[in-house]
């Protein structure tokens, strides 16, 4: 999966530098020189600001009537970018995926400044669009625990072990609280034998790693994959397989998950991420506190983590309004 994600920005950079003026295309090839090595982003990121980045010149072609180089970007007006973010609007793009879009331009624009190039104060000049803070949507701890639970899928007809394999990467991401590129991104190594570890090293965004405990039913669920897994798992080799032995899609779990709402009866914000994020609303319900349960999640931020802080409240508030005679 890795090497997939790694291959998309390759293509997404190439097509960019492609794409520009000479001049522009050379202080591109650094920028994302710089993306790579020094911010250490992941290819997803690069990929996205690099593809970010040829709208954003394809745009400003679009009203120049040619190829922007170096100078035009230089001497940019807060009306052109205006123009540029208008028509990105006009689009039907999400206020997120424009922020996004306004800052890998604004990242470019400091690239330039770094190598002297010009300062392109437009961009920053120019205020991004404001995004409304939607709350994470956890699930109860009883349906957390339902879907992680093997037995919740005894009735499939399927293999057994591809139905222990998914069960295991289910309680990984409530049990653990990984995203779920960084559970599929485990190798076999990286899962402790039994009885000799509760921890693992998770490799996160932007190459980051940090040590996450695990579960000792979770350890015991892995374990039960690996005996029953088909394959043979090498210890630099992915630890969850597909169907066919090649790493396991993110798209196969993220359709178990789906099948097992049916089953459940639970809604559609039930997804693999929800139980990430159940992991730490539950955590924060339990008397966590918000330091430690960033450094389980591998945010960079302590503000990321606070949103979490909201979740419990909101559900407090939910519950005396629902229990306290007073409260309607």
């Amino acid at each position: 999966m890795a090497s997939t994600d790694a291959q998309k920005a390759a293509r997404a950079e190439i097509a960019l530098l492609a794409g520009a003026a000479p001049d522009v295309a050379v202080a591109l090839k650094g920028w994302l020189a710089r993306l790579g090595h020094e911010r250490r982003l992941s290819p997803k990121t690069r990929e996205a600001y690099a593809r970010d980045m040829s709208i954003f010149l394809g745009l400003l072609a679009r009203q120049i009537g040619r190829q922007p180089e170096i100078a035009d970007l230089a001497n940019l007006s807060p009306r052109e970018v205006r123009a540029v973010i208008a028509a990105r609007r006009a689009e039907g793009i999400e206020a997120r995926t424009q922020m996004r879009f306004l800052a890998a331009a604004r990242s470019f624009g400091r690239h330039m400044e770094r190598e002297g190039l010009g300062k392109v104060g437009a961009l920053t000049a120019v205020r991004a669009p404001r995004i409304a803070r939607t709350l994470p949507r956890p699930l109860s701890p009883a349906d957390a625990r339902a879907m992680a639970d093997p037995a919740t899928r005894a009735g499939e007809e399927r293999e057994p072990w591809v139905l222990m394999r998914d069960a295991a990467v289910i309680a990984l991401l409530y049990g653990s609280g990984l995203r779920i590129s960084e559970a599929l991104g485990l190798m076999r190594r990286d899962m402790p034998e039994p009885g000799r570890g509760d921890q693992i090293v998770v490799h996160g965004k932007g190459g980051k790693t940090r040590m996450v405990p695990v579960l000792r039913q979770v350890a015991e669920m892995v374990d039960a994959y690996v005996c029953a897994c088909p394959y043979e798992l090498e210890p630099s080799s992915s630890l969850f397989r597909g169907a066919k032995g090649g790493p396991l899609s993110p798209r196969i779990v993220q359709l178990a998950v789906e099948r097992m709402r049916g089953g459940l009866g639970l809604p559609d914000s039930a997804t693999p991420h929800a139980l990430r994020h159940s992991f730490a609303t539950h955590l924060l319900g339990r008397g966590g506190d918000l330091r430690s349960i960033q450094e389980l999640l591998g945010h960079a931020s302590l503000s990321t983590t606070q949103i979490y802080a909201a979740v419990d409240s909101a559900a407090l508030m939910a519950a005396w309004r629902a229990a306290h005679p007073r409260a309607r």
